[in-house]
């Protein structure tokens, strides 16, 4: 009987909810609503998918990471050498893009378990910072601070090409986004997820009732090192280009600074939160081109003097009455 209450507990908090739908329609109804918008949409898709990635670890296993952009610059390293040398087809650049940083992922969990939160901060800021160099100084490889360009992109799946305005390529980005949530939700509303969250409350108390810790956070980090790595590919292949940058330390904070601004442990925070960094930061960059950065900091100031909880509390009012209002009803 417990089994069965909390199956129906799991099932009950693996709902799609109302705002899930609402996102993804929205998402989709830009491809006829905003035509000439697609460039920028396809940026925060990009940003998004890279956001989603780092919640799975920062807002579910609580481990935070400043290097996270490292498996981001590995898998557009990837994509780029790899369309450039070998096969131009979209797809099978991004699966390959997954599996490598999914590798690196995987290599430097064990690193991750060691230490506390400011030993992983600087555990993983230092291999971003390892490769960044290691991409720089490897010129004949990856073009070095010249970055790497000279190559095109076949048709994705053979069917479709990349147009000029970037239609195309904000809707395969954009179901790149859609399945990789999707996944990523599965695995954060599953026993998994829910025995991650207790290892980020209380990693001893979880030990004493026989969760593996360090098994499921290997696992967790792989994943999420695979999606940043489709991310990173992502930006390859809608450019055609890739240089040092994807590895530069701005990019861990511009993600980082995404999950304040949308919230971490709902997977939706990421893409609420690129969407609005996005947005905020181009209008910002137009009137006021100088200062910018000081407006970012002062919404930051904001926030924390605030709460996000309260900024963001009519989103889970909503959908909690809505649901109160459904069963009402039955």
């Amino acid at each position: 009987m417990p089994d069965d209450a909390a199956r129906s507990q799991i099932r009950r908090r693996s709902r799609i909810r109302l705002y899930e739908l609402v996102i993804w329609f929205l998402a989709v109804a830009a491809i006829i609503v905003l035509p000439s918008k697609m460039l920028i949409l396809t940026e925060i898709a990009i940003l998004a998918l890279f956001a989603v990635s780092l919640d799975l670890v920062l807002g579910f296993a609580g481990i935070v990471s400043l290097g996270h952009t490292a498996f981001f610059g590995l898998g557009a390293y990837v994509a780029g050498l790899f369309a450039r040398h070998y096969f131009a087809e979209p797809v099978a650049g991004l699966i390959l893009a997954g599996a490598a940083s999914g590798l690196l992922g995987f290599a430097t969990s064990f690193l991750v378990l060691r230490g506390s939160d400011l030993t992983r901060l600087m555990t993983t800021l230092g291999i971003a910072l390892m490769l960044g160099e290691l991409a720089n100084q490897m010129g004949w490889l990856t073009g070095g601070a010249d970055g790497l360009s000279g190559f095109s992109l076949d048709p994705i799946l053979g069917l479709f090409e990349f147009d000029l305005w970037g239609r195309n390529g904000y809707i395969y980005c954009l179901a790149v986004l859609f399945t990789s949530t999707m996944i990523a939700r599965r695995i954060a509303y599953s026993p998994f997820g829910l025995s991650l969250k207790a290892i980020k409350t209380n990693p001893m108390r979880a030990a004493m009732v026989g969760v593996p810790a360090r098994r499921r956070i290997i696992i967790v980090y792989t994943v999420a090192a695979v999606m940043a790595g489709f991310s990173g590919a992502l930006l390859t292949q809608t450019t055609s280009f890739v240089s040092p940058d994807v590895l530069a330390f701005h990019r861990s904070a511009d993600v980082l600074l995404v999950l304040v601004i949308g919230g971490t442990g709902y997977l939706y925070g990421g893409i609420l939160g690129a969407i609005g960094f996005t947005l905020l930061r181009d209008w910002l960059s137009v009137v006021t081109p100088q200062y910018w950065m000081f407006w970012i900091g002062l919404l930051l100031i904001i926030l924390v003097l605030v709460g996000r909880d309260r900024l963001a509390g009519w989103m889970q009012y909503l959908p909690g009455r809505l649901a109160q209002s459904r069963s009402s009803r039955s």
